[in-house]
């Protein structure tokens, strides 16, 4: 076992490339999809979030107040394609593909390459149950950036129970 699996920290994967924040706040690769927090590119105030389902692309698409968005019917809006870029830049596209079970010996790994063949495919509507979710996690992240620099730990963000020494 190494010594990061023996630490309570988890290790950080460092983005493979920097990436800009306005745009996509907030990308994960969890539960099953790529999801994520976009901005709005006509209103500061709003935001959507989006996600792709690993294996089928079954996709989903609203604002923060869960209303669907305009542009994702029948198939992937600009605020879908933006998490997929934003994703690919974060993670990698190779990791994004494995991720999505895309399969890239025929599509290959590059951003538009993902688009494009998750488009051809035909992705089917996916249903918004876990924007909520996914919004939800992503206020608790900014919620982490109002916090004052300390050493000292932050309880919520202690996962452990503490333990007794064995005499």
């Amino acid at each position: 076992m190494s010594d990061w699996e023996r630490s309570s920290t988890a290790r950080v994967v460092p983005p493979a490339r920097p990436r800009k924040l306005a745009k996509v706040p907030f990308v994960e690769l969890a539960d099953g999809r790529v999801q994520g927090v976009v901005s709005s590119g006509s209103d500061i105030e709003r935001v959507y979030v989006s996600s792709v389902a690993a294996g089928t692309f079954a996709f989903a698409c609203s604002t923060n107040n869960n209303r669907p968005c305009g542009g994702a019917r029948g198939s992937f809006c600009r605020h879908i394609r933006t998490l997929i870029d934003e994703a690919a830049l974060q993670y990698g596209p190779e990791r994004v593909a494995r991720y999505l079970r895309l399969d890239t010996d025929v599509w290959g790994t590059t951003e538009d390459a993902l688009a494009v063949a998750m488009i051809a495919t035909g992705p089917p509507r996916g249903d918004n149950a876990a924007a909520a979710s996914v919004f939800s996690r992503f206020l608790r992240h900014l919620a982490y950036l109002e916090l004052a620099p300390t050493t000292a730990p932050v309880p919520e963000m202690q996962w452990f129970p503490p333990t007794r020494a064995v005499a």
